[in-house]
């Protein structure tokens, strides 16, 4: 579907958002690309919300300014925006059928009768509502009225949409259908998505860009792999999934990276343009563990505490020698009888995995 409002390209410079003493907000500076999917993700009370309703003009802030491409819109109101919105809460009008919901917004805009029926029974269509349109939402599954929902806000073909965390309601089996029903809907429309989440695994699937937020302020921007595998600081790292960290010694700069010790054990990182420091993080699917020591790789001794089954893979507790806790994960199918706890292993890592913080 090409849109009638084509995807608009948003720039934030300079946003807060004060409540009294209490800053919501502090100087948030992005751009949000035309067509792009761009994920909102930090912990509850992160400002990433304020952030989305300030977005979507249902907030003021309290300084800087907001552009939808060039002009200033940072005091115009929510309904000259003319952004698609799903709530959390779908907000569904419970005595309307859901063709009538979703024709509403076209309605509000005095769009021809003619319009409204072809536009709704095109979305009706794109989002796979086809034959529930003369139902209530109390007579829909939580997943067909999120369907309605993003209808709604998709049928006057808005040059961005914004979604406030719309699948916390739904179970894990349905979270994860959904999540490919907005990530079909974004390639298909081309429209601008911005996406509001706690949930870090849906950011990293869904996203073009990931901005990541902590107390209001914005610890980093940019693509699932690199706030991942090159995160800005101990919280991104953290926020995002288990991560080990090691403090090295006698550490120096080589051409592709850098080389130090950990409880005497030397260790070799290529590391191509990051900044070298004494702290290092690797992830723990990005660990393997050997019976004996291997010839050549980053390793260090460690003894087997808790064991934990996830399915297609196991976590493995570990302690060093100089009893620092580590977390490695691997495929179940290569664990054997010998990783048991209080095990003597070793656990190693390519020198082009990790990053230094």
């Amino acid at each position: 579907m090409q849109s009638g409002n084509e995807a608009a390209e948003i720039t934030a410079s300079g946003i807060g958002k004060a409540y009294g003493d209490f800053h919501a907000l502090r100087d948030i500076s992005l751009t949000i690309g035309s067509g792009e999917f761009l994920t909102l993700l930090g912990p509850s009370g992160s400002g990433k919300s304020t952030f989305l309703m300030i977005l979507a003009g249902f907030e003021t802030p309290t300084s800087g300014l907001l552009r939808k491409n060039g002009a200033d819109i940072t005091t115009v109101p929510a309904e000259k925006r003319a952004f698609g919105m799903v709530f959390q809460g779908y907000a569904l009008f419970p005595h309307m059928t859901v063709e009538q919901n979703i024709a509403f917004p076209l309605q509000v805009q005095r769009r021809a009768d003619a319009d409204i029926k072809r536009s709704v029974d095109t979305i009706i269509d794109r989002v796979g509502l086809r034959g529930h349109e003369k139902k209530r939402p109390a007579g829909l599954s939580g997943g067909q009225q999120q369907r309605v929902a993003l209808a709604r806000a998709l049928v006057f073909e808005p040059s961005v949409l914004l979604l406030d965390e719309p699948f916390s309601a739904l179970d894990k089996n349905l979270r994860s259908s959904m999540q490919e029903e907005v990530r079909r809907l974004h390639q298909e429309t081309g429209t601008t998505f911005v996406f509001v989440t706690h949930d870090q695994s849906e950011a990293l699937a869904l996203s073009t860009r990931i901005g990541i937020f902590n107390h209001g302020q914005l610890q980093q921007i940019g693509t699932p792999k690199d706030v991942y595998e090159r995160p800005a600081n101990r919280f991104v790292a953290e926020f995002l999934g288990d991560v080990n960290f090691l403090s090295l010694s006698s550490v120096r700069t080589t051409a592709d990276g850098a080389e130090g010790l950990f409880e005497g054990h030397p260790m070799r990182i290529s590391a191509p343009g990051q900044a070298v420091s004494e702290h290092f993080a690797i992830r723990p699917e990005h660990m393997v563990m050997f019976e004996q020591a291997p010839a050549e790789g980053n390793m260090l001794k460690a003894e087997i505490g808790e064991i934990t089954y996830l399915g297609a893979e196991t976590r493995f507790g570990l302690k060093t020698s100089g009893g620092i806790d580590l977390v490695l994960q691997m495929p179940t199918r290569e664990v054997t009888s010998a990783f048991q706890p209080g095990r003597q292993v070793w656990a190693g890592w390519p020198a082009n995995q990790g990053f230094f913080l």
